[in-house]
């Protein structure tokens, strides 16, 4: 059976349904050996994220998930630009949600619901909690969500139409994540944290299995827009379970996104500092990365370094810039992706380098 395992402390925790956190304050991984990966099984599921089921820690014989999954996943994977044939975008708004946070909630809300679980709480700065919303009214869980009073009315309208009970704060991103904590503390309910739990990587890390079978090999980078890094480290472990099973050879450049409002992974990166300090936040468009006090900084900063990766930083007007420019392109997406694709464009790529930019949101959730 899988364990929690505290990031700080090393101390192991039993499974359970209200855990969230080590007693330590620390951070919880899942405790498991890189799985074993069987090719030729794939083929035993339907062609959505849960293809790579064998891969997530899940019993076997469990078919928990087959009530669960909405088809997410499998997104395409295009050349962006004829005149750029190696560089690819991976159109993750064609979900269930229209954001690549299904990955993440499809998984965690199908281990909530074998857990016995009958309500979650979440919080968010818009996506998770419309994703968590959806897959919690999906398995027919009660769902509170707490959201700034300033997130796009038309995610706060996407929560309130699966069901979700809606908790508006004012205050900082940080001051919603507590408010929600002190709400699971006193129902003693199940944390719905993209941030906090583990099994929401274990849903973003299917994004870099797809493009392993889609290119037939590893790309040389990844773009990825950062604030609490749950696509960064999805793809991290993705891919160190690839190389786990000698199916690729090298791991694939980390190249890290923050707006220059909001940057404390790159300010600490620069400063070749181990973990963010928490920054104020300035104020960015892109409000899906204006985390002002990642909590799993460590682990971002680390996922970077190892990969030879870097930090980029991306001013407002370049944000708007590069939205326009992509829609230009067919792809009309949300801010926080723009900021991504501004990365890009600021990003020194080398000749015949094969970049990988996903597009993580669509441009209707935005303001």
């Amino acid at each position: 059976m899988d364990e929690y395992i505290c990031y700080s402390c090393g101390e192991t925790h039993e499974i359970s349904p209200t855990l969230w956190k080590c007693e330590c304050g620390g951070l919880l991984d899942l405790k498991k050996d890189s799985p074993k990966i069987d090719v030729t099984a794939w083929t035993n599921y339907p062609n959505t994220l849960w293809r790579y089921f064998e891969a997530m820690p899940f019993e076997k014989d469990s078919k928990t998930w087959e009530s669960v999954t909405m088809g997410e996943g499998q997104t395409p994977l295009i050349i962006l630009d004829p005149l750029e044939p190696d560089t690819y975008v991976k159109v993750d708004y064609l979900m269930p949600t229209l954001s690549f946070k299904d990955r993440g909630a499809a998984v965690l809300m199908a281990k909530a619901k074998e857990l016995g679980v009958t309500k979650v709480i979440a919080d968010s700065s818009g996506n998770a909690g419309t994703s968590i919303a959806a897959y919690a009214a999906r398995c027919n869980i009660a769902c509170d969500v707490y959201l700034s009073h300033t997130t796009s009315p038309k995610k706060i309208a996407q929560v309130k139409a699966h069901g979700a009970t809606i908790k508006e704060i004012v205050g900082t991103r940080e001051d919603i994540a507590e408010a929600a904590q002190k709400a699971v503390g006193e129902e003693n309910t199940f944390y719905a944290s993209h941030v906090y739990n583990p099994y929401f990587y274990e849903g973003t890390k299917t994004y870099v299995y797809e493009i392993y079978e889609q290119l037939k090999e590893e790309p040389d980078s990844l773009i990825i827009p950062v604030g609490n890094g749950t696509l960064l480290l999805g793809a991290y472990y993705g891919f160190k379970e690839l190389y786990d099973n000698k199916m690729i050879d090298k791991m694939p450049k980390m190249i890290a996104v923050q707006a220059a409002n909001c940057a404390p992974l790159l300010n600490a990166y620069e400063k070749g500092n181990d973990r963010a300090e928490p920054v104020t936040n300035k104020g960015t468009l892109a409000e899906g990365i204006a985390i002002a006090a990642p909590v799993r900084s460590q682990q971002i900063i680390a996922a970077v370094r190892e990969t030879n990766g870097e930090f980029i930083a991306i001013e407002e007007d370049e944000i708007l810039n590069a939205r326009t420019l992509l829609a230009d392109k067919g792809f009309y997406v949300e801010v926080t992706t723009a900021a991504n694709y501004a990365g890009y464009l600021k990003y020194k790529k080398s000749q015949g380098e094969k970049v990988i930019i996903p597009l993580c949101g669509a441009g209707i959730k935005s303001k």
